[in-house]
């Protein structure tokens, strides 16, 4: 078994990678609008997984982070 490092660590929580269709679903958003956001560099981080958009949760939570407003400004 390899040494535990912060790296090993890190791979034990991972989540199965998010589909453009899981995405749209969990977004409330049409799935174009995904493919739409990535042509435009404004959307979550996504992966190529052979021919196919994949996205990391981690990624999408952090792009979440930073869309956040402040409303009372």
């Amino acid at each position: 078994m390899p040494p535990a490092s912060p790296h090993n660590a890190a791979h034990r929580d991972r989540r199965p990678l998010a589909s453009p269709e899981e995405l749209s679903e969990y977004l409330g958003v049409p799935d174009n609008t995904l493919y739409q956001w990535r042509h435009r560099g404004i959307g979550p981080k996504a992966l190529k997984v052979g021919r196919h958009l994949r996205y990391r949760w981690a990624d999408v939570e952090e792009w979440l982070d930073a869309q956040t407003v402040d409303l009372a400004a």
